[in-house]
């Protein structure tokens, strides 16, 4: 089922810590609505990358899911609100970042991390902070702005 023009439920869903520990990772109604929010940030996303295909890698997480990859408590991704992803057709993680970075796209964070791009989108009702931050590794601390 697709929740926008180029991206489908099951991309926003799907995960490989949930299948392998079979956890449930069915988001409730609200966090569909919120995955419907993303999807049509990422459509934008999209554009800005020259209409070039995206590859989700990580969308909503369950409570579960997310304690079982190590994400924080308060991680945008367990309320649907944040897409992790990749564009090879357009350029590395960092050049990605960098677009988005200069863009005029609202999001709450932009984080460059260790292999990927990480968008959230502010709860409803908040202003965006348009924060954006590097992560090297899985134990590195956040870095202030978008550093290659």
């Amino acid at each position: 089922m697709n929740i926008s023009e180029h991206f489908t439920f099951q991309e926003f869903t799907f995960s490989e810590a949930a299948l392998r520990l079979e956890l449930d990772n069915t988001p409730a109604p609200a966090v569909i609505a919120n995955l419907r929010l993303v999807a049509a940030v990422m459509e934008q996303v999209r554009t800005l990358l020259g209409e070039r295909p995206i590859v989700v890698r990580s969308g909503y997480r369950s409570a579960e899911v997310n304690e079982a990859v190590g994400g924080v408590i308060t991680s945008a991704h367990c309320r649907g609100l944040a897409c992790d992803f990749v564009c090879p057709a357009f350029g590395t993680p960092a050049e990605v970042a960098v677009a988005v970075l200069t863009s005029s796209l609202e999001y709450d964070q932009l984080i460059l991390e260790y292999g990927w791009v990480h968008v959230g989108l502010a709860q409803g009702g908040l202003l965006p902070r348009r924060e954006a931050l590097t992560k090297r590794s899985r134990w590195a601390a956040y870095e202030s702005g978008i550093r290659a």
